[in-house]
């Protein structure tokens, strides 16, 4: 049994460590779409959901369960399979990144000793991210890469002219920003010299510029912009063009499955908002924190995570503060402008970084 118990024990450290970062994003993620209700009632001059407990805060336990219990239609000349496929693979994609993602700094003066068996023998450090591999940064660009075949297959399954209009512009759309999202990272690796996301943290709270938004400013816009068009936002949300496509490839999906296209959208947008505090804004990592707290203490550990989920909080307020204030793009601006400059200026920000790295080096 004591056998058994030490060869299960990481993989039940991990099982626990995925259902933690579920849960969080999960919350994250529902009251996400509350705070956009709300703010662009503000914005529009409108109050927002108030009814559903004190002020609103239970309306997204209502719309769940209006998800779940609404009527689950199904076209009669979809291609089945696919038609349910879809929607699992999109938010499966948006959620596998988490795994590598790291809300704070390992805690390292926990005495393990408390555990039977001798399970705690060897460990040192309790880290808060799942797993730490060393090109964290090629597996997230590689796994949210392959959430347009979600959407692509939705549109194409549905057999719907909408449904496929809004799964081609979607294809069309993230692999043309894909690219420059890409090249913009390449700045941050350089300088960092890893593609592992602690590494980079660690780097900036090393460099003399502390958060990378400094020096690579450039790569931070690219990144930004490039992040709105591939998480379908506005004013690059052309795929489900209301106006136009009626939803787009999400027309003719309902209850639990569109519920889950919803959720892949809010993840993808706190997979984004992640990757970008972490490359361009330190991370958990902020100056003078040291100075206040024991590193590695829990209470150090816990104020970096909330400096981690305010950083990440600041873009996903962006993210609705742009939704309630511009216009969509034509798609033909959309594409001019992602191919025709977006991705130019981020090959000059990664020539102009070598340049820097170099002279920097010699």
């Amino acid at each position: 049994m004591e056998e058994i118990l030490k060869t299960a024990f990481p993989l039940i450290v991990a099982v626990v460590g995925c259902s933690i970062a579920f849960v969080i994003v999960m919350g994250v993620v529902a009251y996400t779409v509350l705070a956009e209700r709300k703010v662009l009632g503000w914005i529009q001059g409108r109050i927002g959901p108030n009814r559903v407990g004190p002020w609103g805060v239970l309306q997204p336990f209502a719309d769940l369960l209006k998800f779940i219990f609404k009527e689950d239609l199904v076209p009669d000349k979809s291609t089945k399979f696919i038609y349910f496929l879809a929607p699992v693979l999109a938010v499966t994609c948006a959620m596998m990144p988490m795994v590598v993602y790291p809300f704070g700094p390992a805690i390292t003066t926990i005495d393990w000793s408390f555990l039977p068996f001798g399970l705690g023998e060897g460990i040192r450090q309790l880290p808060l991210v799942v797993a730490r591999i060393d090109v964290a940064v090629l597996y997230v660009l590689g796994v949210t890469s392959v959430g347009v075949y979600g959407i692509a297959l939705a549109g194409w399954s549905s057999n719907n002219k909408y449904s496929l209009m809004g799964g081609l512009r979607s294809s069309a759309q993230m692999i043309s920003y894909e690219l420059a999202m890409g090249a913009s990272v390449i700045g941050v690796v350089m300088l960092a010299g890893t593609l592992e996301l602690n590494g980079i943290i660690e780097a900036q709270s090393k460099s003399p510029f502390r958060w990378y938004i400094i020096p690579q400013f450039i790569g931070f816009l690219v990144f930004l912009i490039a992040a709105f068009a591939e998480t379908n936002r506005v004013p690059f949300d052309l795929p489900e063009a209301e106006t136009e496509l009626v939803a787009g490839f999400h027309t003719e999906y309902s209850a639990l499955k569109f519920a889950l296209f919803f959720m892949g959208e809010y993840i993808n947008m706190f997979t984004v908002s992640v990757m970008g505090t972490v490359l361009f804004l330190g991370g958990w990592y902020m100056p003078g924190l040291s100075h206040l707290f024991t590193v590695g203490s829990i209470p150090y550990a816990v104020v970096s995570f909330l400096i981690f989920m305010v950083k990440v909080c600041g873009f996903l307020f962006l993210y609705i503060w742009i939704r309630g204030t511009l216009p969509r793009f034509r798609f033909d601006q959309l594409m001019n402008f992602g191919w025709k400059f977006l991705l130019p200026l981020a090959l000059v920000n990664v020539l102009l970084t070598i340049i820097v790295v170099y002279f920097l080096n010699s």
